[in-house]
């Protein structure tokens, strides 16, 4: 228990001077008794239980004489005859505030002194409002309660009960910030559990709508609620040492398994009581009926004004129901905390409405963005490739890095990464604007440096500053070359196969959108076994180094990693990108990040065949002949017959609308490619012939016998190509 100070307020002037006593007695009728101040309150200890409240221990006290509250009572006789008395005592005793809805504290004792030496008896009533200080909420701190405030009648203290609503204002400011703070939806429910257990209540219950309706959208029916979260405040070790027991009815919460999910039902009392909005008590009619329908049939609420129900109103529609528990030794809710209540249901649903709006966006904003970069990058003949993308950070996941790679005609492949500015949807659609025009103009076979004048016009094209830098590579596997053309993007970093790193010299150019400038292409060895590394900016440049010191970092780091798997043997590309992104430390996630990784195998000369053919009736006859020597060569007579009828078909449909030489190349690797190319710009379309049709029928061969084939055009005219497994 706590122990209250003995309280000397109240006590008459005169007879608290004590060089007063020694004055010669004078004929003088007493002044009058000044009006009792009420006891200052002392805070109980959190967590504390109550005494019950005693009615036999209260009354009223005269004037002139103080009770104290936790004591005995004695009296101390007056002075002189007219002087006014003093009287001092100690109460044992707790009475009820005169409203009845929390015990109050007071002290019965005895009073003595009066005029003319009378004495005299009075019992002594303490202003204490159950032992809790002037402005405590409910039954911790941060909210007052209900109760009296000292005095002869017992009443209300208007400056303690506007210290008491001062407190519950800043209790619900306080919260109300802490569930603001939120910005996912268990972020925000765990601020509002937080926030009212223990202050506000005792335990929390929170349940939402499932799903949850996001913006306009209509909620599809039934109507469901699923439990989210429940708090609850735990008996302390005081609490036990004094003998409270969690099973103890009186002291605790039945909070036994609460339903999990609970549908609402169409004109029911739940439904009645979410319509309405605002909190209601949990022993009102409308309460007593809905509780048991959201809680489950075997679940009780305390008695009296000890349980709240109130409703979550987002903008649009209801999305859930909170209910505030206090425990039955508690002091009961009060009307005013309903109004808490509200507060505290509006803002929570408003930040679950906003949470679920922002988890869409981001949603649909990740989607656009995976979606605008490849799913799974190709594997084309004599390369491998890796890659990675990083956001630049978990709230803004939109932003125009991309990486591509395209297959083109005579195995090579085109290498691509840019990089937009800005972390929006916009950046990220301008990215897929010239994503897609970078993969139109590579399937057109031309040059990096056309490629890129061409983004420069569609950059312009979209709009004023539509700014981007772009880096271009063709690889070409059989010659064992790269050809690169830059817009103003960092240089690439080739990793030679004995560990050594350098930075590719290549012409910065301008950033595509600026207009009116030329691009320039290099041409650079590619030796087999080499690695080339294309990155955004977000990779090397941060707010703690510069992009020129980034990339000697990375260069050094590259080179590190190279030499811990010998100078024989190129390090694998998925643990070599995973490793690259190690070097970044917390400081250095500005940008969203782009990688591509791509491993130079190459295509050994020993294993190409190329030939030329005139366009006449005699080639197809002759590009017979070549592919039947050259699959001897290379111990593959098994595909001669399937291989023949092909390439005599392919070469027979060139020649009839070539005017130059008809080109034919056979590639072994783990296929067998053969790709036949002329000058003619029209692409074949496979048809299916009629039973009088003496021609039609080559295609359908090619696409029954061929593991795959495909046509591409080209600036010169259309390569046509199939290939067929090695193995059979």
């Amino acid at each position: 228990m706590t122990e209250h100070p003995t309280s000397h307020e109240g006590r008459q002037p005169l007879a608290a001077r004590p060089q007063e006593r020694t004055r010669p007695r004078q004929e003088t009728p007493p002044s009058p008794a000044a009006p009792p101040v009420p006891a200052p309150l002392s805070a109980p200890r959190a967590g504390a239980a109550q005494a019950p409240a005693s009615p036999s221990a209260t009354a009223s006290a005269p004037a002139g004489a103080s009770g104290h509250a936790g004591g005995p009572g004695r009296g101390t006789p007056g002075q002189a005859d007219g002087a006014p008395g003093r009287g001092a005592g100690r109460g044992g005793g707790r009475g009820a505030a005169p409203d009845g809805h929390v015990p109050a504290a007071g002290g019965a004792g005895a009073g003595a002194g009066g005029a003319g030496g009378s004495t005299g008896a009075g019992a002594g009533t303490g202003g204490v409002t159950g032992g809790m200080p002037a402005g405590t909420a409910g039954p911790l701190e941060g909210l007052p309660v209900q109760g009296g405030s000292g005095g002869p009648g017992g009443g209300k203290d208007p400056v303690v009960a506007a210290r008491r609503e001062g407190d519950r204002l800043r209790f619900v400011g306080a919260a109300t910030r802490r569930i603001a703070r939120g910005i996912d939806l268990d972020e925000i429910v765990l601020g509002l559990c937080r926030a009212t257990v223990p202050t506000f209540s005792d335990a929390i219950l929170v349940y939402l709508r499932d799903p949850l309706p996001v913006g306009d959208e209509r909620p599809v029916d039934p109507f469901v609620l699923r439990l989210r979260r429940t708090d609850r405040l735990r008996l302390t070790e005081d609490e036990a040492d004094l003998g409270l027991s969690a099973a103890d009815p009186d002291t605790d919460l039945d909070l036994g398994p609460a339903a999990e999910l609970c549908e609402v039902q169409a004109g029911g009392a739940l439904a009645e009581v979410l319509r309405g909005v605002r909190p209601v008590f949990g022993d009102s009619a409308a309460a007593r009926a809905a509780l048991p329908e959201l809680l489950g049939d075997g679940r009780c609420v305390p008695s009296g004004h000890r349980a709240i129900l109130a409703p979550l109103r987002g903008r649009r529609r209801v999305i859930g129901a909170a209910v505030f528990l206090r425990r039955p030794d508690r002091p009961p809710f009060e009307p005013n905390d309903l109004l808490v209540a509200a507060q505290l249901a509006t803002h929570t649903a408003l930040g679950i409405d906003k949470a679920v709006l922002y988890g869409r966006e981001a949603y649909i904003a990740d989607e656009l963005q995976r979606t605008m970069l490849p799913e799974n990058l190709p594997q084309p003949t004599g390369v491998k490739l890796a890659s990675r993308y990083l956001p630049a950070a978990e709230t803004a996941r939109v932003g125009g890095d991309w990486y591509d790679a395209i297959p083109l005609p005579g195995s090579r492949v085109a290498l691509v990464v840019g990089d937009v500015m800005g972390h929006s949807m916009t950046s990220a659609a301008i990215m897929g604007q010239l994503r897609t025009t970078a993969q139109t103009l590579a399937g057109l076979d031309l040059p990096p440096q056309e490629v890129l004048h061409h983004l420069d016009e569609q950059a312009q094209r979209l709009g004023e500053n539509r700014m981007a830098t772009c880096l271009y590579a063709v690889y070409d596997p059989v010659a064992h070359r790269i050809t690169i053309a830059n817009a103003g993007h960092p240089p690439p970093i080739l990793l030679h196969l004995g560990g050594r790193a350098e930075v590719l010299r290549v012409p910065p150019g301008a950033p595509i959108g600026v207009g009116g400038v030329d691009f320039e292409a290099v041409e650079l060895d590619a030796p087999a076994g080499a690695t080339l590394l294309l990155y955004t900016d977000g990779l090397v440049e941060s707010r703690l180094r510069d992009v020129w010191t980034g990339i000697e970092q990375l260069r050094e780091r590259l080179a590190a990693t190279a030499q811990l798997t010998g100078p024989d043997h190129s390090p694998p590309l998925e643990a070599l990108c995973d490793d690259v992104l190690d070097m970044l430390g917390p400081g250095d996630r500005d940008d969203d990040i782009a990688l591509l990784a791509a491993r130079f195998d190459g295509i050994a000369p020993s294993d190409v065949a190329y030939w030329f053919l005139e366009p006449e009736e005699q080639a197809p006859g002759r590009a017979r002949r070549l592919a039947r020597r050259a699959l001897a060569r290379w111990g593959l007579e098994d595909l001669s017959d399937s291989v023949e009828l092909l390439v005599s078909e392919v070469v027979t449909n060139a020649v009839r609308y070539a005017e130059r030489p008809v080109t034919l190349r056979l590639l072994r690797t783990d296929v067998l490619r053969c790709e036949v190319g002329d000058d003619s710009p029209q692409l074949p379309r496979q048809r299916r012939a009629r039973d009088t049709d003496e021609g039609g029928r080559g295609l359908f061969l090619v696409n029954r016998l061929a593991r795959r084939w495909g046509a591409t055009r080209l600036s010169t005219g259309k390569v046509v190509w199939f290939e067929l497994p090695t193995r059979i």
